[in-house]
């Protein structure tokens, strides 16, 4: 394969010749993006070249990860899919080139924008994070790691799911979800609350709270839980929720937890209605049950697309379950040779069937042109008055982080903030 060299930021590309340059996109902490043309199709794509991947276990087992969950879901018109991948070297390499369609912005910035959104955007957006959702759960995989930054977003208002460097697979069997919060340093802001007390069971639910954080931010212009750690993320949740009943507390909720949650003054419900006056009802209903401080009564991704607030877009049918469960057997090894041999595997594999179709072939969103022309073109508009100045990772400490009237006087317990960000299970 001829390739040729081009410098994006502060890396040098190395790719096939038939891509060329067409400008920067954004870097960040695994990586660097451009967009470039496809001069044998005509296609615009971004190229993703992801760094350093051997430097550390951790950074080649997300790296292999990657690859692998987006070749399992490779077809699926909300999961952003690999066009082609590359290594510059299978004896010797340290990077890795995805290839993949190239989207306008991520919703983080449209969301920043101020660009004016709509109900129908609100429903077209949800719908097709659910219809993703649904797919990624239906091979018994858990994303993790859902933000508006984590979602990409075209010109016609299409959206695509994208990085599942921090997914992991999920059991009905408590014990074989042992281990889950290793490498899980999801933002904090759209990390569900039995993950923050309990670190123990946990199910598809937690991602369903992410997309009512998600639906929140859309709605607000802003996220609607920015703690500024995590113990005041669990103040800020409770503080709009309200303290939860003692029988849930129970169940999601560790023993420092607990006693904390109970020593503090008994909090009533803010309705979203409240923070959310424009919002119809129905966005205010589906919000309540996305929002549900019990995973348990939290609605699955199946319930959100029968909600009625998703009634224009749903269709069962078109509605698609993967046809096999992912398999995570190669998460066991963290030697950093094997993970190097996986890759390059998966590189030379890929190549091998890129004539073949991968993945599912199902149409499209067949009532995609109920999102009007007027909206969609509000969304352009957003899109390309967005800077692409760097790809979305953690967000920083929230500039105007609300006063915490709860913890205000008293100083954050450092155990308790071990524990609900994950550090003490990780120890």
């Amino acid at each position: 394969m001829p390739t040729h060299s081009f410098p994006v930021l502060n890396q040098q590309f190395i790719v096939d010749t038939k891509y060329q340059f067409i400008r920067e996109i954004g870097q960040g902490a695994y990586g660097v993006v451009c967009a470039a043309k496809n001069t044998q199709t005509g296609e615009d794509v971004a190229i993703k070249k992801v760094t350093k991947v051997f430097e550390k276990a951790i950074l080649a087992k997300r790296a292999l990860r990657e690859v692998k969950l987006l070749r399992h879901f490779s077809g699926h018109e909300n999961i952003t899919s690999i066009l082609d991948m590359d290594i510059t070297n299978v004896q010797d390499f340290n990077e890795i080139y995805l290839v993949q369609e190239l989207m306008e912005a991520d919703l983080h910035q449209i969301i920043r924008s101020e660009q004016p959104l709509t109900d129908a955007h609100f429903q077209y957006f949800i719908y097709q994070i659910c219809r993703g959702l649904k797919y990624i759960h239906s091979a018994n995989v858990l994303h993790r790691d859902l933000k508006p930054g984590n979602l990409l977003v075209n010109a016609d208002c299409e959206l695509k799911i994208c990085d599942f460097g921090l997914a992991r697979g999920f059991s009905d069997d408590a014990e074989s979800n042992v281990g889950f919060m290793t490498e899980y340093v999801a933002t904090r802001w759209y990390r569900a609350p039995e993950i923050m007390l309990s670190f123990q069971s946990y199910t598809k639910a937690i991602d369903m709270w992410s997309v009512g954080c998600i639906f929140a931010e859309m709605l607000g212009g802003k996220p609607l839980f920015k703690g500024r750690d995590y113990v005041d993320q669990l103040n800020q949740i409770l503080q709009i929720l309200g303290t939860p009943d003692e029988a849930t507390l129970r169940r999601v909720g560790s023993e420092r937890a607990q006693a904390y949650i109970r020593s503090l003054p008994k909090m009533p419900t803010i309705p979203f209605q409240q923070l959310y006056p424009r919002a119809s009802p129905l966005a205010i209903d589906m919000l309540q049950k996305l929002l549900n401080f019990d995973p348990a009564a939290r609605i699955t991704v199946e319930q959100a697309l029968a909600h009625p607030y998703l009634a224009a877009y749903h269709e069962e049918d078109d509605e698609p379950v993967h046809e096999s469960t992912f398999d995570f057997s190669f998460e066991v090894t963290d030697r950093i040779d094997e993970m190097k041999r996986l890759i390059a595997q998966e590189v030379m594999s890929f190549k091998a069937s890129k004539e073949q179709a991968l993945g599912i072939q199902n149409g499209g969103l067949r009532r995609a042109a109920s999102l009007s022309a007027a909206d969609r073109s509000a969304t352009t508009t957003a899109a390309r008055n967005t800077p692409h100045e760097q790809i979305q990772e953690e967000p920083a400490i929230a500039e105007e982080a609300p006063v915490n009237h709860l913890a205000s006087s008293m100083e954050v317990d450092e155990d308790l903030e071990r524990e609900l960000s994950g550090q003490a299970m990780q120890a």
